[in-house]
């Protein structure tokens, strides 16, 4: 106690200061980011055809780590895997980023929207997610947690594909999809009804 009488106020300030940004960078480098996924391996048994929209299991992305986080959902690949790669835009992620308090979860839905002229085989990739970029100290940001899917593109002309697709957005987006349809219908009808048939109504007296 001796010798904090002989340190002026603003000595002791400074050094009060100099403890508290010491100890709030302690804090920040020991905060701990953590992802992790309740999912195994995605496995499609039927084959996927051209020009299809198929919705994915969904995936729980949990947030294993001690401090609120922002993730984000992705594809990667593996070099050394024979298989072929759908490529990233193939996918849709709802939602595509999303943050988890600690201890907690979010589901997140996954459509595959398969291009009409795909190649037909077997493809691999993985679905991933983790942090996105922070520019918070002692956090790091390179870890991801992923699983494996697996699926094989049959084979099918231009206008099978065409088909598939209109096929998959009626299913998908049903009964509004059949509404648009039998309006759309109704008033092509009506059109060429009023083209090519005339009524002359008169009133005799």
């Amino acid at each position: 106690m001796k010798f904090f009488k002989h340190i002026s106020p603003g000595v002791l300030f400074v050094l009060a200061l100099f403890a508290m940004l010491f100890f709030s960078s302690t804090i920040k480098v020991s905060a701990k980011v953590g992802v992790g996924m309740a999912a195994g391996e995605i496995r499609l048994t039927e084959l996927i055809k051209p020009g299809g929209i198929y919705s994915l299991p969904s995936l729980r992305i949990f947030n294993t780590g001690d401090e609120t986080t922002t993730y984000g959902m992705g594809v990667a690949y593996h070099q050394e895997n024979p298989q072929l790669r759908p490529r990233k835009d193939w996918f849709v992620f709802s939602p595509s980023t999303f943050t988890i308090q600690p201890g907690e979860s979010q589901e997140v839905l996954v459509t595959m929207i398969v291009p009409v002229k795909a190649e037909q085989g077997d493809y691999f990739a993985f679905i991933e997610s983790g942090p996105v970029g922070t520019d918070k100290p002692g956090t790091t940001v390179g870890i991801a947690v992923a699983t494996k899917l697996f699926f094989t593109v049959a084979p099918a002309n231009i206008w099978q594909a065409v088909m598939h697709r209109a096929s998959a957005f009626f299913r998908i987006n049903s009964p509004w999809s059949w509404i648009g349809l039998g309006v759309a219908l109704f008033a092509t009808a009506v059109f060429l009804f009023r083209k090519f048939f005339s009524f002359n109504i008169g009133v005799r007296k």
